[in-house]
């Protein structure tokens, strides 16, 4: 283990590998794995770029809007300032 980092085997077909060692060669990476490293950044990224949006479409269809005007904007804030206050 180095760096924190661990092992992981995977099977790959043939053209796969070679695929892989072809564009981490031509993208300058260090090594094949730095490449698989930063597809999976990417991946998980995208993943949770996609559960913010539904996290947001799902607040935009929640019911009916309320206005916020700035007196309701800080007795919000206050509220949550408070709760974050009382957390252990």
């Amino acid at each position: 283990m180095v760096n924190g980092n661990t092992n992981m085997s995977i099977s790959l077909p043939e053209g796969m590998k070679k695929s892989i060692q072809e564009v981490a060669k031509q993208d300058y990476y260090g090594t094949p794995s730095d490449y698989i490293r930063s597809v999976v950044r990417e991946d998980l990224k995208r993943r949770d770029q996609e559960k913010l949006e539904q996290m947001l479409l799902k607040g935009l269809h929640s019911g009916k809007p309320l206005e916020m005007i700035p007196q309701k904007y800080e007795k919000l804030r206050k509220s949550l300032r408070s709760r974050i206050a009382k957390r252990p």
